[in-house]
């Protein structure tokens, strides 16, 4: 087989091949396959979409010539899986091609599949080198990860502050609903494009009744996350937009309030009820594991941020800082500064912010 630098090398093509698939594979992780014959890159893909082919297939089906496979390497991000979902195994396709030698970035953790792809293949007499990048590959399915080994999913707190330390005015008015804009249309895009990218977003219900929002992404091309709303009393009114078609809407309520479940009639609307005074998060994380949602954008309001802050519940934050100074009004959430990436937007910035307990 090759070195290690080579290892090194086409471990990483695979990385880049898979973050094609970035949107569209979950609840499946992402993946991407190279296949090597003497030195040169004769197949490769990736998982494009959750449901079709995995990246060892496609990269399989893209070598002209089958033969060479007798005498290559192919090159995975993660554990070829072995068991039978939408689509067979792939450890055994590897296998029944007499592909000799492979290479792996990370094992996979979930407990029915970890180490049986491995098995397979090094029952079928296959070299197998794993760890490869192991760190990067990971990372790569930080959402995929931390939902089969933490029990809940990857969590991204967003928000946009002033430069005083405000994310909005004080509204006197339940008539004045409507957003306060703190940044500009760029940022606004790159938010909207970043809901395309997770499985779901989640507001409390002074977010609904105060701003309105429809929580799509319709400044940027993409799929619409799932909509979830705390809800404890079941008051929010029919016509609030999180409740139009335009995507999938979960709300958590308290379960003292199933009386009034005939209230709501939507068809895209779903009603998860939960035990408010105890253990809520442990619920919630449940609700949405049975859903199969991997990752979640708490986009406010301030009460539901600082909770999750508060439980040390996030992996990382995403914070807008603009010009504007409000003065008075909502006091922005607080975190300790942990930033590992700060970026320019126009006249605002993007700070990154990554929660260490978890890494």
């Amino acid at each position: 087989m090759n070195d290690c630098m080579s290892h090194e090398k086409y471990m990483q093509r695979c990385i880049e091949l898979a973050k094609n698939g970035f949107g569209n594979t979950s609840p499946n992780p992402m993946v991407g396959s190279v296949i090597i014959n003497n030195n040169k890159i004769i197949g490769e893909g990736y998982h494009r979409k959750y449901g079709e082919a995995h990246a060892e297939v496609n990269a399989i089906q893209s070598v002209v010539n089958k033969e060479l496979l007798k005498q290559s390497t192919i090159y995975v991000n993660l554990e070829p899986c072995a068991h039978f979902g939408k689509t067979p195994p792939c450890a055994n396709l590897i296998a029944s091609m007499g592909i000799p030698n492979v290479v792996i970035g990370t094992i996979d953790s979930v407990a029915h599949a970890s180490g049986k792809g491995i098995e397979i293949l090094k029952n079928a007499g296959c070299n197998v080198i794993t760890g490869v990048l192991e760190k990067e590959s990971r990372e790569l399915n930080k959402r995929f990860f931390t939902f089969h080994e933490k029990k809940r999913p990857y969590i991204i707190l967003k928000w946009a502050e002033t430069s005083d330390g405000y994310i909005d005015i004080q509204k006197m008015k339940k008539t004045n609903i409507e957003p306060t804009w703190i940044t500009n249309n760029l940022s606004k895009a790159i938010v909207h494009k970043w809901r395309g990218e997770e499985d779901a977003i989640l507001v409390g219900t002074n977010t609904i009744i105060s701003d309105n929002p429809n929580l799509t992404t319709r400044c940027w091309e993409g799929k619409n996350p799932v909509r979830i709303v705390l809800d404890r009393e079941l008051k929010l009114e029919s016509t609030s937009h999180v409740f139009n078609s335009e995507a999938e809407t979960i709300v958590i309520a308290d379960k003292k309030f199933k009386n009034k479940i005939d209230e709501i009639q939507l068809k895209n609307v779903g009603i998860e009820f939960v035990d408010f005074s105890f253990d809520f998060t442990n619920q919630l994380f449940a609700a949405l594991i049975k859903r199969n949602i991997q990752s979640v954008i708490i986009e406010g309001g301030a009460k539901v941020l600082n909770y999750f802050i508060n439980q040390v519940l996030w992996d990382e934050a995403r914070v807008f800082i603009g010009e504007k100074q409000f003065g008075l009004g909502v006091k922005a959430p607080v975190l300790e500064k942990r930033i590992f990436l700060e970026e320019k937007f126009g006249n605002s910035k993007l700070l990154l912010i990554k929660n260490f307990h978890y890494i």
